[in-house]
């Protein structure tokens, strides 16, 4: 073997070593993120019990941390745009995790909802840096799937914080699954050590003057993209925050059995953001998210009437398996439509932005719960959701494939760009 076919083998696993460490860092912090945030969704009644307060006093907290964190895509976006997306990354996951911490230590619920705000800037600036440094490390053609991995971290976290909640709250009680979440920041010894700066982030890096010149001349692109995100954030919370409330508060099934079917429904998930993500890179986005969203339409009366508990879990199962696989597709869907100068904190922008305007569902929701039931409560809004995202995403453009940056020499003779 010559010394320049040695040197492209060598390049070639150094990429691969670098994508896989891309995935790595992005997956696990949103993961972790997101258990912090759902490790509350299964103590409501137990916070609102020592703080005494009301349920919807304490899904109020859910929503403020909700609201806050189009401060934290701002704030670590824009530092992910002119620093890179290491630095920014490991700050963050630093942060959320010693406000988690500092959650379990609250002593009334007005240092707890304020800690929870802050726990929204933390959650808000990890999904932009995470996803953009994940998708531009890894070539279009693995896109899609890359990506429902990628959003499924955030199903997976549900899962850990059920499993917590099953293992550890029996015993210890609601603080200590707060401060289990304090575990993340050792994630930033695995970023510093094996993640590389996105190669992508050098090769399209602007001034400030120009920066923000195409922030002004994208304005209806980041509109569109914030309608978007408003729209799924109603489908995905409005489906799962209060789905253990549900289950045990409307239909009795105590915290093990509640614990055991939100795992299922999360799994399914998961498998929906892969199969949905990987649908679209041969499909398109747009139809792959549309798709999805029909289907869980029709699965409304199975998710919440199922008369038995099989039938129930498999209606959970199928509700999160199309929520989700609609969701597995935004990370690629929305970078894919930023422009690169600003893909750390366009995308994430306007995510979390879609996110301060779809939090009062997890305010909304609860209200009408008690008022009515949690059956219609959910029932209507998610009917009501699922049709509307799906006209949405089907207004909507799509720019499947395109360039992040300069390619790897190696991908460039593979690649669909």
């Amino acid at each position: 073997m010559s010394d320049s076919s040695a040197a492209l083998v060598t390049q070639s696993l150094t990429d691969r070593v670098n994508r896989r460490n891309a995935l790595i860092a992005g997956f696990l912090g949103w993961t972790l993120d997101a258990f912090d945030f759902f490790v509350l969704t299964y103590v409501l009644n137990d916070v609102a019990r020592d703080f005494h307060r009301t349920r919807p006093d304490i899904a109020l907290t859910l929503t403020a941390s909700l609201a806050m964190r189009p401060v934290g895509a701002v704030i670590f976006g824009l530092l992910a745009d002119r620093y890179g997306r290491r630095l920014p990354l490991m700050l963050d996951v630093i942060f959320y995790s010693v406000i988690e911490v500092l959650s379990g230590f609250a002593t009334n619920y007005s240092v707890f909802l304020f800690l929870r705000l802050l726990y929204g800037i933390g959650m808000g600036g990890e999904w932009g840096v995470g996803a953009s440094l994940t998708l531009e490390s890894v070539p279009a053609r693995w896109r899609g799937i890359i990506s429902g991995l990628l959003q499924e971290g955030y199903a997976l976290g549900n899962i850990l914080a059920a499993v917590a909640y099953f293992t550890i709250y029996p015993q210890y009680g609601w603080r200590a699954l707060f401060f289990v979440g304090g575990l993340p920041a050792l994630l930033t010894l695995f970023i510093r050590a094996k993640v590389k700066e996105s190669e992508a982030w050098h090769s399209t890096r602007t001034d400030w003057t120009t920066y923000w010149r195409i922030v002004r001349r994208n304005g209806r692109r980041f509109l569109y993209l914030v309608l978007l995100m408003t729209v799924m954030t109603f489908m995905s919370h409005g489906t799962q925050d209060l789905y253990p409330t549900f289950l045990g508060h409307q239909r009795g099934y105590g915290p093990h059995a509640t614990a055991i079917i939100s795992i299922i429904t999360m799994i399914g998930a998961i498998c929906g953001g892969l199969v949905f993500g990987a649908y679209s890179d041969r499909k398109g986005r747009r139809r792959a998210m549309i798709t999805a969203s029909l289907l869980g339409l029709a699965a409304i009366p199975l998710w919440i009437l199922s008369p038995t508990t099989a039938l129930l879990v498999a209606g959970g199962f199928a509700m999160q398996f199309m929520v989700q696989g609609a969701w597995g597709v935004i990370p690629a869907h929305i970078n894919e439509l930023s422009p690169g100068e600003l893909r750390g904190f366009f995308p994430g922008f306007a995510y979390q932005l879609g996110v301060l305007f779809g939090s009062p569902i997890s305010y909304v929701e609860p209200r009408l719960g008690e008022h009515f039931s949690y059956t219609h409560s959910m029932g209507i809004l998610a009917a009501a959701v699922l049709s509307t995202a799906a006209l949405v995403i089907f207004l909507g453009p799509e720019a499947k494939g395109i360039h992040f940056g300069a390619l790897p020499v190696a991908d460039r003779s593979q690649s669909s760009d």
